[in-house]
């Protein structure tokens, strides 16, 4: 997935993009979705489910680092995220006014799992992530069930969907459909392959900044600003980066803070209005919940390496981003506002031309 080779625009990678070009090609990896959607009564929402690894997050938690670009946002769980330095659960991403539903799903999700936690050892943090969907959804009806949070936990596989769908259903960015991206770069490391992953939730961006391999991309195709009353630098964007590279929490927060300059090149500026979080986790490097001993070995990354680290991640999540709009299709939702694709656009502006109108 991510960007095919024969898309309507030119994205020249430096780095190689793993097998799937997908999140899940870091080993372990799976997301699952749970879409809704019914043009009747304007819902266009979800929940998306990222498991960082297999295994009982709880007890094998792994390491994380946290950046707030712009804390314009309701996520939860990433004080201790950040404080902590781990993730102990599967990350989950739907629209603002479903994250308690998502925290309490999430929670039942983890006791089921883990007998001991809030009787015999701690409580547990979910981690729970949220962009704002009410231009396209009625995000008023809260129409995310638990169910529908449990459904995208079990849906959770190697292979999965961009674009509209599960929490990307009802977002918008640059002023055009936003949603679900993801892509992956390979990194080798003393003669060993590693993976870079990356999984955006895009929902963020002014109409007519959106710039793609450095150029700016024209929303002419003679409809109305596409923006609409979503005009500005606001919204919202949660980036997931995820790695088997061995790597400590003050590490992955430096990664995390590096998926700012990816919102620079795709045209951000992070406005004021704008929740933008990144997450960086490494299911290399693994925390146990009850140690054998006072002490935990932790292989890292030279300081002196990391930037052939840094500058992979950097490109896979703007390829992400680039790829939550390619893949989104042209949606209508509530109060009869319609926002194109970016795909259904270039053709649109393709057609236009060839027919001498522009």
């Amino acid at each position: 997935m991510g960007l095919p080779d024969n898309c309507e625009f030119t994205f020249n990678r430096k780095y190689h993009p793993g097998h799937r070009n997908l999140i899940t090609d870091v080993p372990g990896v799976t997301v699952g979705h749970c879409t809704l959607e019914d043009d009747g009564k304007h819902i266009h929402t979800g929940v998306t489910a990222i498991l960082p690894h297999g295994g009982n997050l709880f007890r094998k938690k792994t390491a994380a680092g946290v950046s707030i670009i712009n804390g314009f946002g309701k996520s939860a769980g990433l004080i201790q995220a950040k404080e902590l330095g781990t993730i102990e659960t599967p990350v989950l991403m739907t629209n603002t006014f479903s994250v308690g539903t998502a925290v309490s799903a999430l929670t039942k999700y983890m006791l089921q799992q883990n007998e001991d936690i809030g009787v015999s050892t701690c409580t547990v943090n979910c981690l729970v992530t949220e962009c704002n969907d009410g231009e396209l959804n009625d995000i008023r009806g809260m129409h995310v069930t638990e169910e529908d949070v449990t459904r995208a936990l079990c849906s959770t596989g190697e292979s999965f969907r961009e674009g509209a769908v599960g929490a990307g259903t009802g977002m918008i960015c640059m002023g055009l459909k936003g949603g679900i991206g993801s892509a992956s770069r390979l990194v080798s490391l003393d003669d060993n392959e590693y993976t870079i992953g990356a999984l955006v939730l895009s929902n963020f961006g002014e109409a007519g900044n959106l710039r793609i391999d450095g150029k700016r991309i024209s929303h002419s195709c003679g409809t109305p600003d596409p923006a609409g009353s979503n005009a500005g630098d606001k919204g919202s964007i949660i980036i997931l980066i995820g790695t088997d590279i061995p790597m400590d929490s003050r590490q992955l927060e430096r990664i995390a803070k590096r998926a700012s300059a990816s919102l620079g090149r795709v045209g951000s500026f992070m406005g004021t209005g704008s929740g933008d979080i990144a997450i960086a986790f490494s299911n290399g490097t693994i925390i146990p919940h009850y140690p054998e001993s006072a002490f935990i070995d932790m292989k890292t990354v030279s300081e002196s390496s990391i930037d052939r680290v840094f500058e992979p991640a950097v490109e896979a999540v703007e390829e992400a981003i680039i790829s939550s709009l390619y893949h989104s299709t042209t949606t209508s939702g509530i109060r009869n506002k319609t926002v194109m694709g970016l795909r259904d656009m270039l053709i649109k502006q393709a057609d236009m031309k060839k027919k001498g109108l522009e």
